[in-house]
């Protein structure tokens, strides 16, 4: 379809700008209504005059002389200070004539646009250091309290690992910190200032973990973001990708991890091309992976992909030396969260957290702490600030009989799978041959005792 003159002033005016039109000699072919009437001209007496004529202070004409286009240009017209653009108008690369239009129509417009935009930058730089603080490493290997042997050795060996390439597995209950390995790998690893990133398995539904995980393109499903998304795996590109309870994770998706792994990557949701990746994965998990591997819920090549170097982080009962210490840095730490000055835990309530197996691990003795603190009219915890199941616990063992006869059995059985274990060199297949009895029982077991 041919433009004609009309249908552009058609355009124009329906725009509402300010917009002026020259041609070779600098005359006016086109000045919009809404410019016309800023200038209190009638385009009639307009049109066909030099353009210094109807606008004072232009530079049109300069701009078809020159053939150089003025951006953002302050002009003042009818004492106002207006921010104009004028671009050249070319035909077979020949100038023709000039367009202008204006921007803003006084410094206070400009300024307000200015203001807006100013905080839209701060807007979006607060946005940035968010994300940049979301995708770093938050502790240390300070941070990880601890001088037991079991502890000090897992440390040792985190810390060798920071200086691999390799992956990482590791394991243990839920509350003994694995989360804090994690992220004192990546801070002191050589990715220390590239991204650090995580996702829980566990807490994303199975039909949003892939596009969590590798992303999606424009369009891919309903509801897709314009644009597409980048997942877990690009963000965390040059840096550490957490995947925190990766027991969880559906059998489907364990494929899809394998082959990332091993190609090193990925391929958005919906997307037709593959993005090369560089990403170091850390894994963690309170599940038996080898017991889920004999189910057949897990896949035995991804587990071997993960368990390249492996961190069994030991519960808080088998690290109980560790409970003063721990509970001085907690105390704190939560003075620091809430205000309060809790110093001392007496040596009554002492004994107390001593004796008890925390089935919760380190979370739970912090919980303990934080509940014990609220209570507290002074500077020290005492066995009253304590939790009633706490208290109890050690009554009825001091009321119980050193003769109890499934006690003293199952004492028996954990050292006798002990024993297995040690012969065996800790080869669990063989252990539970010894033993006598299947390897499903013998993980149950393991687990029972809390044996690692």
């Amino acid at each position: 379809m041919e433009i004609n003159q009309e249908i552009l002033e058609t355009i124009i005016n329906t725009a509402y700008e300010w917009v002026v039109v020259v041609d070779i000699e600098a005359k006016v072919v086109m000045l919009s209504d809404a410019y016309c009437d800023f200038l209190g001209v009638e385009r009639k007496d307009a049109i066909g005059k030099p353009v210094q004529e109807v606008i004072e202070n232009t530079r049109m004409h300069i701009v078809v002389r020159t053939g150089k286009e003025e951006v953002a240009d302050l002009q003042r017209i009818r004492d106002n200070d207006m921010i104009a653009n004028r671009f050249p108008i070319r035909q077979n690369g020949k100038v023709i004539g000039a367009v202008g239009t204006v921007v803003f129509r006084n410094r206070s417009e400009m300024n307000a646009i200015t203001e807006k935009i100013k905080r839209l930058s701060m807007e979006v730089e607060y946005y940035k250091s968010e994300l940049r603080r979301e995708s770093t490493a938050k502790y240390s290997f300070e941070h990880i309290i601890g001088a037991s042997g079991k502890m000090a050795e897992m440390k040792t060996l985190a810390r060798k690992a920071a200086w691999s390439h390799s992956t990482v597995l590791i394991t243990g209950e839920s509350g003994t910190g694995k989360e804090l390995f994690a992220h004192a790998i990546h801070q002191a690893s050589p990715r220390a200032h590239k991204p650090f990133v995580k996702i829980n398995c566990a807490a994303i539904p199975e039909n949003l973990l892939e596009s969590e995980l590798f992303g999606y393109e424009e369009g891919a499903f309903t509801g897709a973001k314009k644009g597409g998304k980048p997942g877990k795996f690009e963000l965390a590109n040059q840096g550490t990708l957490f995947l925190d309870e990766i027991g969880e994770m559906p059998l489907n998706m364990q494929t899809k991890i394998l082959r990332v792994l091993q190609e090193m990557e990925v391929e958005r949701v919906g997307g037709q091309k593959t993005l090369p990746i560089d990403v170091r994965i850390i894994a963690a998990t309170n599940a038996p992976l080898e017991q889920l591997v004999e189910q057949g819920k897990f896949r035995q090549d991804l587990y071997y992909r993960l368990n390249v170097i492996r961190l069994d982080i030991p519960p808080l009962r088998e690290r109980k030396e560790d409970i003063s210490l721990l509970t001085d840095k907690l105390l704190k730490k939560l003075n620091r969260e809430f205000g309060h000055t809790v110093t001392h835990v007496d040596g009554k309530a002492m004994r107390i957290l001593l004796q008890h197996d925390w089935p919760g691990n380190v979370r739970e003795l912090e919980n303990v702490l934080e509940r014990a603190m609220n209570l507290v009219e002074f500077s020290t915890i005492e066995k009253e600030h304590l939790p009633y199941y706490l208290k109890m616990k050690k009554e009825a063992v001091n009321a119980s009989s050193k003769l109890d006869l499934k006690k003293v059995l199952e004492e028996a059985e954990k050292e006798t799978i002990k024993q297995a274990l040690a012969l065996a060199g800790n080869d669990r297949y063989e252990a539970a041959a010894l033993l006598g009895i299947s390897k499903t029982s013998l993980y149950d077991r393991l687990k029972k005792y809390g044996i690692s």
